[in-house]
């Protein structure tokens, strides 16, 4: 790259990277670091420019490769790297701008051909390629065989041990995007990777060590949210003499590797802000889910996994049992603060997920506070606006709901917290609502989404299973969510109706016609009918449960009593119905003493009175 490059295009051409990339040799002491290191020009920050820079530089690291067994020049980098990197903190302390610079540009050039190494070749030949050194063609040294376990140890140092300046933070994020990088061979692999260059070096040796302590700092970098410094304010000063240096630090944010590295290779059209916000954050992000979710071992578990599900609160002052390795403590108020503002990207929501599913600490103290509509409403957020979010994102929505669900506390005080005016609710305007109302609207609204558009059994039966945990616990309901309740199930018995014509149709005409085959309305039948006992379970469970707590759910079942008629003498309902039953019969039959053309507000008291009157125990 050099002094003289300031464009992504001249960089095929540039003499430093030939040189590099060719058939010379070049010693680590040689002045021709210090040229090759002194470029600056704006470093990519989105995916489209990273493309141009791969595309402008893949002919030089694809010379490299050819030579680099004869002339070890990418070794020599890389120790060029690690001898600057032992003098990095001093440089940050006394801040020595221009050592830090080129330190970062050595990380930036490492990284760029470590990506199209592991993109080209094996892991067995990209080790060979930290072994390769200035000797006879082909030949390598066993001194020189832990470089890559070097190179790696000391990327861990440099992300937890660098104080996180204006000077230092590109250098932090490109450590951890190198780190990410490394990771990323499973990309390139079909089969679950089980002894790969991160379970040889990151999950044992001398990188063990560091395991509590870069999880700990990278879940501090999430936290923080430390957003990259203003153009200018880490340029040092370019002196006025003549032969001055004049070399500008790139004013742009480190590799802009943080957009491509984005969850299951697609991201939600929300996101994108976010992650430009904090390039560090959302690159400390990533590698903390890639290491979280690393095979274990053949002979050991993965150390970060242990560590993500063993880590307590700073105010938990119980010592950690003898058994748990890596164990580390953090502020749960700050994570909490910090998951509730990011479920905008899905990696977020993919930590909040794994953070409530694996470590239990966590869990308790989430389903503790009493602003739990902070956490909820984000993740109800993101499953009304389904149609915008990608299919992974709106899953782990809805099985947070589920885990948080399982709680009977959760669902007694998600009918306590009361919110007002819901700005992105649009079918309606609701002025004041309880969070556990919202919740069900939310819910009931993603199953007639999935109902018309994607048809995934599977998220149906989640949507359901949280409705059905929460169930015996509605209190109170909001008459709207009352409604809903009651019109999903109008809208599964149509569906029903429509499949069992379908189905009868289909069976007359295969009488006259052999040739045909069946379509299997059987199996839709099926399905349908899962659903609406799952509905009529939902149903029942909240009035043997909480009958006294939910008139509105009464009134709607009354206003629509005729829709569960036909399903009083179906085989596979008839358990079900004879509490639905009994109550449409037991109020109907006060609201007909009571007389003709009764006003809402009537027909409310007239159930409250009669909730008192029911004995219980005729429900079963």
């Amino acid at each position: 790259m050099g002094s003289n490059s300031s464009r992504i295009g001249d960089l095929p051409k540039n003499e430093y990277l030939k040189k590099l990339s060719g058939t010379e040799s070049v010693s680590e002491n040689d002045p021709f670091w210090n040229q090759l290191l002194s470029f600056s020009f704006p470093a990519p920050t989105s995916s489209t420019e990273l493309k141009l820079l791969e595309e402008a530089t893949i002919s030089v690291c694809r010379s490299l490769v050819e030579n680099n067994p004869r002339t070890g020049n990418f070794g020599a980098l890389i120790k060029v790297f690690l001898s600057r990197t032992k003098e990095l903190k001093l440089s940050a302390e006394c801040q020595n701008h221009i050592f830090i610079w080129q330190t970062h540009n050595a990380l930036f050039i490492i990284c760029c051909l470590l990506k199209v190494f592991i993109c080209e070749m094996s892991e067995e030949e990209l080790q060979l390629h930290f072994t390769y050194e200035d000797k006879s063609p082909g030949s390598y040294s066993s001194d020189s065989e832990d470089l890559l376990e070097e190179l790696l140890c000391c990327l861990m140092q440099l992300i937890t041990d660098i104080p996180l300046l204006d000077i230092t933070y590109e250098i932090s994020v490109e450590a951890v995007s190198t780190m990410v990088v490394f990771l990323s061979c499973q990309l390139f692999h079909k089969e679950v990777l089980r002894q790969s260059i991160s379970h040889k070096y990151l999950m044992q040796g001398r990188c063990l060590p560091y395991t509590s302590k870069l999880v700990k700092t990278l879940l501090y970098n999430f936290i923080r949210q430390e957003k990259p410094p203003p153009p200018g304010a880490h340029v040092f000063p370019q002196q006025s003499e003549a032969g001055g240096l004049l070399y500008g630090l790139a004013s742009g944010v480190a590799t802009g590797l943080w957009t491509v590295f984005t969850l299951g290779g697609v991201g939600s059209k929300a996101a994108a802000t976010p992650e430009l916000s904090s390039p560090l954050a959302n690159q400390s992000l990533l590698l903390l889910l890639v290491l979280a979710n690393l095979t274990d071992a053949a002979d050991a578990p993965n150390p970060y996994k242990q560590a993500i599900m063993s880590f307590k609160n700073t105010q938990d002052s119980s010592p950690f049992p003898s058994s748990v390795p890596h164990a580390f403590q953090i502020n749960f108020n700050s994570l909490y603060t910090a998951l509730c503002e990011q479920q905008t990207s899905d990696q977020a929501t993919l930590l909040l997920y794994t953070l409530l599913h694996q470590n239990s600490n966590v869990r308790t103290y989430m389903l503790a506070r009493t602003d739990m509509e902070n956490l909820v409403l984000p993740i109800l957020e993101i499953l009304y606006h389904v149609e915008e979010r990608n299919s992974h994102h709106v899953y782990m929505a809805l099985i947070i709901l589920l885990i948080l669900t399982e709680d009977d506390g959760f669902n007694r005080s998600i009918h306590e917290v009361i919110l007002k005016n819901i700005t992105w609710y649009s079918e309606r305007v609701l002025t004041e609502i309880s969070l556990g109302s919202l919740l069900i609207l939310v819910v009931i609204r993603t199953i007639q989404y999935n109902m018309t558009r994607t048809r995934d059994k599977y998220l149906h039966t989640n949507c359901l299973a949280a409705l059905a945990n929460m169930s015996a616990q509605f209190r109170s309901l909001h008459q709207y969510a009352a409604q809903r309740i009651i019109s999903l199930f109008s809208l599964l018995s149509k569906k029903h109706n429509k499949v069992l014509e379908q189905a009868t149709q289909s069976l007359r005409g295969s009488l006259s016609s052999n040739d045909t085959p069946l379509p299997d309305y059987a199996q839709d039948l099926n399905v349908i009918e899962e659903v609406i006992r799952m509905m009529l379970e939902i149903i029942n469970s909240c009035l043997t449960n909480s009958l006294h707590h939910n008139p509105n759910l009464v009134y709607a079942l009354l206003y629509k009593r005729d829709l569960f008629e036909q399903f009083r003498t179906h085989p596979s309902f008839q358990d079900i119905m004879q509490n639905i039953d009994l109550v449409i019969t037991f109020f109907s039959s006060r609201l007909l003493q009571a007389g003709a053309e009764l006003s809402v507000e009537r027909v409310l008291e007239i159930i409250k009175q009669g909730v008192v009157a029911l004995p219980k125990d005729r429900l079963k």
